[in-house]
């Protein structure tokens, strides 16, 4: 029973921050739209919003999932490796809310499931897990530039 009691207290303290985060930072409307992608929630979103700053800064997709740690750090040349990059470069929180944000959208929609699914059938799960979550930073990356609801469509075929 002290499991359960400390789960609800814990429950109900988590609550009370959200309700005291959200009162006090607010998604401007052109953010808003970033709660349509799969798995992002309004803490989600918040937490994206806050952490990239302002989008106009990534001159391209590429940049800003290497912003987050997501793209492979190697150093090639003539197909040979040449050294290795810092992987812990990057922002640790953005990488963070897409992992949950690609884990909430494999439990809770079809499209997601399918393509984490098809990934697994070639990989490991945590390959699937972050080709999944890689997918959904660069659809909210144009989500936030071009102000736009995301399109599964787009993404998922």
């Amino acid at each position: 029973m002290v499991s359960k009691e400390s789960i609800d207290f814990l429950t109900c303290q988590i609550s009370k921050l959200e309700k005291a985060i959200e009162m006090r930072v607010e998604l401007k409307p052109p953010n808003v739209k970033l709660q349509s992608v799969f798995g992002v929630g309004k803490l989600l979103a918040l937490t994206i919003v806050l952490e990239t700053g302002p989008i106009s800064r990534f001159e391209k997709v590429g940049n800003y999932v290497s912003y987050w740690r997501k793209v492979s750090s190697k150093w090639l040349s003539n197909d040979k490796a040449k050294g290795k990059g810092n992987k812990k470069n990057g922002n640790k929180y953005l990488a963070w809310a897409y992992s949950e944000a690609a884990e909430g959208a494999r439990r809770c929609y079809t499209q997601a499931r399918t393509y984490y699914n098809r990934k697994m059938q070639k990989t490991n799960f945590m390959c699937a897990h972050n080709a999944l979550a890689h997918k959904l930073a660069r659809a909210a990356y144009y989500v936030m530039r071009d102000d736009v609801v995301f399109q599964p469509e787009k993404i998922f075929t």
